[in-house]
């Protein structure tokens, strides 16, 4: 198994530079700052992408798998919206604006109907990235595949073509680049889980490392 150094210990340079004086604002979860950048924090490299070429899997615990091509995933019901994103790292972005496909917008216009078993899901990406998020929190209102961000499309480090948003939880649970969605009965450790990050990642818990 790999293991990763401590995120925490390569923010505090970030820190110095982008926090602004501490606030009670409701709206930063504790242990955060604000920052008005937009860090870049991957393992490994940024994977290069051919749209035709591309495609997105769903699969698992459905009535019917399927694959999308990336013109049939750009085709889908548009919305923008503004939320806060939280970093495991620490650092928090207010007021970002996303557009993409609502989560639920996706099912019911693919009709996806995932079987009565089905609680999780695990998002795959590129280079064999995965993360776990419950289905309990995916239904939700600002959930979504996003491929814009601030009215441009995704910057490659950021996760062009494709990420997903799940603004309730700490942002590695967004995952870049991604490429299908996999519906499971129970939870399963992705990546970031298998290598110490919490399988919740609640900010608002300080869901961070662990159980």
């Amino acid at each position: 198994m790999m293991r990763f150094e401590n995120p925490l210990k390569r923010v505090e340079r970030l820190k110095r530079v982008t926090a602004r004086p501490e606030t009670t604002d409701e709206r930063v979860p504790p242990g955060q700052f604000v920052t008005d950048k937009f860090p870049v924090l991957h393992y490994g490299t940024v994977p290069k992408v051919n749209l035709d070429a591309w495609n997105f899997r769903v699969f698992g615990l459905v009535e019917e798998p399927l694959t999308l091509d990336w013109l049939t995933f750009r085709a889908l019901p548009e919305t923008t919206l503004t939320r806060d994103i939280h970093c495991v790292t620490r650092w928090s972005k207010l007021d970002t604006t996303w557009s993409g496909v609502l989560w639920r917008d996706f099912l019911r216009e693919l009709n996806i109907r995932p079987l009565p078993n089905a609680d999780h899901v695990m998002f795959h990406c590129e280079q064999n990235f995965t993360t776990n998020v419950s289905l309990e929190v995916l239904d939700d209102d600002d959930t979504m595949f996003a491929w814009d961000f601030n009215d441009q499309p995704l910057t490659p480090d950021h996760g062009w073509p494709l990420r997903a948003l799940v603004p309730k939880r700490y942002f590695w649970k967004s995952a870049k680049w991604i490429r299908g969605v996999e519906f499971m009965a129970g939870d399963r450790s992705g990546f970031w889980e298998q290598n110490g990050y919490h399988m919740e990642g609640d900010p608002w818990r300080e869901e961070r490392f662990g159980w």
